[in-house]
């Protein structure tokens, strides 16, 4: 039996590799910094601020009615009054405010959507009980937009749908970066826009079809995620010829961490700091998750702002691939050059031997 080899390092070298974790372990630590930084940041104290809230009726009373609940609540609420509950059932569908309260001497009721959001119409619900306790008047609710009971039950699938689709398109973007490197620019764009198309339609199915998290408009909502799972897959081919192995926590940072925060899936902007709020106003994340919510459950809204939006991500991806197109041809370039040009030696023994 053959003893067993040992490897030695001497201490350079063992310098050298401990050198060499640290700087790989750069990307894990920042990795889960940034995640707590991010999720901790946008979800750990949901808290209401300026939501927009109506007292519903047109009298004297009302107008005070809205005026103490201003002054009790502070900036959590934006309370204005509305003529009478039709008027506030009519702007809670086109989502202009997110709750309404019509006022009663026994009994109050506060009209409200889970549809728009489920965690922001819990907290109106909270401030209300409050008020109509204090004084001492019963607190009744109607859901003017309900989630489906089957298959979004908590109003949150179509957020999920974007986390899966997300995490399958900047892995896809690293992946053709990274393998397809050798490859021409135009034949990794190719890859993108058929992997982002493939990828599209196995969420998209699972979603739908298999677990019926889509209520409806599943075709037009897998169509549109196809231009927000390409451009995400652009970024990654087009960061990869700068960033090299930092692709990865670039991606992550751009697409999970900034995305995922701002995407008012699990609470709405305004329950959120300001920061937060402002990413929701143009990040492709919210785009795609407003654009189902509205799909599904506010079509007279229309989606053409998202659209826009996700075009817009969809163009910079593009933008930033054609960049790195033309850095990879001007390094080519100039390999070539140094590579070609004569060395100034074998000019002058060349010059030498002719003259002799």
């Amino acid at each position: 039996m053959q003893p067993r080899k040992v490897l030695m390092f001497d201490s350079h070298d063992e310098r050298h590799v401990l050198k060499h974790v640290a700087v790989h372990l750069l990307i894990p630590l920042f990795l889960g910094t940034g995640m707590a930084l991010a999720y901790l940041g946008g979800f750990h104290q949901p808290s209401p601020h300026d939501v927009r809230v109506d007292v519903v009726g047109s009298s004297a009373e009302a107008q005070v009615l809205a005026q103490s609940l201003q002054e009790g609540v502070g900036d959590a609420l934006d309370v204005r009054t509305v003529a009478n509950a039709e008027d506030a059932r009519d702007r809670i569908e086109h989502r202009e405010i997110a709750a309404a309260l019509v006022p009663g001497d026994e009994t109050a009721t506060l009209l409200y959507s889970d549809a728009a959001s489920a965690t922001t119409s819990s907290s109106v619900l909270t401030v209300f009980q409050a008020v109509t306790e204090k004084e001492g008047v019963r607190l009744q609710t109607e859901n003017v937009v309900p989630v489906a009971a089957q298959g979004d039950p908590s109003g949150q699938s179509m957020f999920f749908y974007v986390v899966g689709l997300t995490v399958g398109a900047y892995a896809a973007g690293i992946a053709i970066g990274a393998a397809g490197a050798g490859l021409r620019i135009r034949v990794r764009v190719a890859l993108a826009i058929a992997a982002s198309a493939v990828l599209t339609a196995l969420v998209t199915v699972v979603a739908g079809p298999v677990y019926g998290a889509l209520p409806s408009h599943v075709a037009q909502i897998g169509l549109l995620a196809w231009l927000y799972t390409a451009g995400i897959v652009l970024f990654g081919v087009g960061l990869h010829p700068f960033l090299g192995r930092l692709t990865t926590p670039a991606m992550v940072g751009l697409f999970v961490m900034l995305n995922f925060t701002s995407a008012g899936g699990v609470y709405a902007p305004e329950l959120q700091p300001g920061f937060f709020g402002v990413l929701h106003s143009f990040w492709n994340g919210a785009a795609l998750n407003e654009i189902g919510r509205n799909l599904v459950y506010f079509p007279q809204l229309g989606v053409g702002r998202e659209i826009l939006t996700l075009a817009l991500w969809l163009v910079a991806g593009a933008m930033l691939v054609g960049a790195s197109g033309l850095a990879e041809r001007r390094r080519r370039d100039a390999a070539h050059a140094a590579t070609s040009s004569p060395d100034p030696v074998e000019e002058e023994l060349e010059e030498v031997v002719a003259v002799g």
